[in-house]
């Protein structure tokens, strides 16, 4: 099954992105490259198994297993020590990140509470959007009567955009709430 979002894409959204940013050639036109996903948990540095729901709830909600990030380097203070697991990350690229994507726009966002849109100021400079989450628990996927600790979360979404205007006009076209 192919994803909705990348057919609307395809047959409508690349178009009417084309027309609004007045551009001539069609390979001009932005698109998404990856959706990247990271939960630090800064607590594993006292237990390690707490890395494991961490673990699952990521691979439930993106479909595919998460890569353990590591410490860089040691920090004293934190009791930190270089190359322990602080964290999970993935990368999704190609269908799995449309339907990602999709279910994030139309599912995960408007089950937040008091949801008045996203920042605008989001991104980074370079047509990247990054979007902080509270808690796993606004995806279908995650049980709520298993989870035992909330964990927030980055999505990060890279786009082919040369600027912030290019990237808020195609994430826009997706239908990605931000704020007035």
């Amino acid at each position: 099954m192919a994803a909705r979002l990348k057919g609307k894409y395809t047959s409508e959204l690349k178009a009417a992105v084309q027309k609004e940013l007045s551009l001539k050639n069609t390979m001009a036109v932005p698109k998404l490259e990856k959706i990247v996903i990271n939960m630090g948990l800064g607590e594993a540095t006292q237990n390690n198994k707490i890395l494991d729901p961490l673990v699952s709830d990521l691979a439930a909600i993106a479909g595919q297993k998460p890569v353990l990030t590591k410490a860089k380097k040691s920090i004293a203070a934190f009791k930190l020590r270089e190359g322990q697991s602080i964290g999970a990350m993935v990368t999704l690229r190609g269908d799995a990140m449309y339907e990602f994507l999709d279910r994030l726009i139309s599912v995960a966002l408007p089950r937040v509470r008091d949801f008045k849109g996203v920042s605008p100021k989001s991104f980074d400079g370079r047509g990247n959007y990054t979007l902080g989450l509270r808690d796993q628990i606004l995806f279908p996927e995650i049980d709520y009567s298993k989870v035992e600790k909330l964990k927030g979360m980055n999505v990060t979404i890279v786009t082919t955009a040369r600027n912030d205007n290019e990237a808020r006009t195609l994430l826009k076209a997706f239908g990605m709430p931000f704020r007035a």
